[in-house]
């Protein structure tokens, strides 16, 4: 049988398309089939130290560049992402095997920090104070970093990155994304759409490889901030080492995303919302909801028998199959590791309510997982304790909602969280005291708009600044603050002692 030719995957550096310099190099996958379907090379500590170098060079111009030639180049790269959705979304589907309803939706989410970038000449406003004493007035500015970096996730390969970019190239810095290494081509093609655009080379570097490049980039002396998204482990691990080489960084982890169901919703559409938010993108969301958690008994039995009738209906599918309401997992390792936490929650002493071990899918090769469905779980079990990414959901029945915020709360993970009623005073309650960074109220993904903060609490969140929102324009830029005066011929000579005060 002759084997199919794998595709190489470059890097981009200063405008170019790079092959890679040395024999590291890994193998990308297509969920969908299973099969190898490119290479991808792994940067070395000298190819990396020359892509900084560059981009170093280029950030002084860009950085002197007006604020409103910089947004234009984002207005032509904004319209470029829309002509391109299409194929945007077929290469995300091949290499991270979502359906492309589901990818045209990430990219979607991507185009709205795009959005709020452009309106970098009004975030970018400083403050300005006259005669604040002596006939000194004071001002602020806003400056670029320099150089940074981004670390995007396989779960979303082209939201995350714009979320993460758009406004660090619209303030001023120069920017190397590492991404995944298991969906590298989608960062390729965002970076003929901003060379398209008349983005200065130099200025969108991509650099890809595994962690051993990683490290490189974020110890580098010339590496001024970092944003990672991914797991909570590797997140620790970026912030200690970034802070540690006195890094700025945010560093978003994982996530365990209660859907709290009061007595008194409706009970139809909460089961709806829950599919969507529990299952869609083969559960490979770190917003995805992944506990459902009905309040009191009657609530518990009748949720429950609701959910499991539709939840045994969902297919798992092909990227490119219309029918399919989800795809694939991103790897063998990753299907065997929900495999894994589905046994072990029924040995704990779960029932599976709806089992999708085996589903029934066209592609036996593909890393496909049908929709698991589990109740008796309890919150001593690790299915309710660690994140699952994948689509095993339990169901966790509370008490009462003092029991079920008390639940939440006490979990090493607050990134999101939504409750489900008709009751004003409820949601006032949930709200006020939740432990979580993203609250959604009859909203099961309360991932905000572009223009507003992305963020979770505790363990899904080191450092400060956000993904999404104004935040992001404080996290890329360094202020300076002026105090300027101008002296007429009739001002006194005399030297003053004292601490200046107004």
């Amino acid at each position: 049988m002759k084997m199919a030719t794998l595709d190489t995957v470059t890097h981009y550096i200063n405008g170019e398309k790079v092959k890679g310099k040395n024999d590291r190099f890994g193998y990308v996958y297509s969920p969908s089939t299973g099969q190898k379907i490119a290479t991808v090379p792994y940067a070395s500590d000298e190819e990396v130290n020359g892509t900084i170098q560059l981009a170093k060079k280029a950030a002084a111009k860009w950085a002197k560049t007006s604020v409103g030639k910089r947004v234009e180049v984002l207005f032509k790269f904004r319209q470029l992402l829309v002509e391109h959705t299409e194929e945007l979304a077929r290469l995300i589907g091949k290499e991270n095997g979502k359906t492309i309803p589901d990818a045209k939706g990430e990219i979607s989410r991507g185009i709205e920090s795009v959005d709020l970038a452009i309106g970098a000449p009004q975030i970018l406003k400083g403050e300005h104070s006259v005669n604040v004493g002596g006939e000194i007035n004071a001002y602020s500015m806003k400056q670029p970093l320099g150089v940074v970096t981004c670390i995007s996730p396989f779960n979303f390969p082209v939201m995350v990155p714009l979320a993460m970019s758009a406004m660090a190239v619209a303030v001023g810095n120069a920017m190397i994304l590492k991404p995944s290494e298991k969906v590298p081509s989608s960062a390729l093609l965002i970076s003929e759409l901003w060379e398209k655009a008349g983005l200065p080379a130099g200025i969108w570097n991509v650099v890809n490889g595994d962690k051993d490049t990683v490290n490189a980039i974020i110890t580098h002396e010339d590496i001024e901030a970092i944003s990672f998204v991914g797991s909570t482990k590797v997140a620790e691990n970026i912030y200690e080492t970034g802070t540690k080489h006195h890094k700025r960084v945010n560093a978003f982890g994982g996530g365990k995303n209660h859907m709290v169901i009061m007595p008194d919703a409706d009970l139809d559409k909460a089961v709806d919302s829950f599919l969507g938010a529990a299952y869609g993108s083969a559960s490979q969301r770190c917003m995805a909801v992944s506990v459902a958690m009905p309040v009191g008994q009657k609530t518990a039995e009748v949720f429950t028998k609701k959910l499991k009738e539709k939840v045994s209906k969902l297919r798992a599918g092909s990227y490119d199959d219309e029918t399919a309401d989800f795809g694939a997992v991103i790897s063998a390792e990753a299907k065997q590791s929900i495999l894994t936490a589905i046994d072990e929650a029924v040995k704990e002493g779960a029932n599976i309510v709806v089992d999708g071990r085996n589903p029934d899918v066209e592609n036996k090769e593909g890393f496909y997982l049908g929709a698991t469905l589990l109740d008796n779980v309890t919150p001593d079990m690790n299915m309710y304790k660690e994140e699952v990414f994948g689509p095993a959901r339990p169901i966790v029945e509370a008490g009462s909602i003092e029991e079920a915020i008390q639940l939440i709360n006490d979990h090493q993970y607050g990134n999101g969280v939504a409750i489900f009623t008709n009751s004003g005073r409820d949601a006032r309650k949930f709200t006020q005291e939740i432990e979580v960074g993203m609250v959604g109220v009859n909203v099961p993904i309360p991932i905000p708009v572009g223009y507003h903060n992305f963020g979770g609490w505790k363990e899904s969140r080191l450092g400060e600044g956000q993904m999404f929102g104004p935040d992001t324009a404080r996290f890329f830029t360094k202020t300076k603050t002026v105090s300027e005066r101008w002296f007429d011929q009739s001002d006194s000579d005399e030297t003053n002692f004292n601490f200046p005060s107004s």
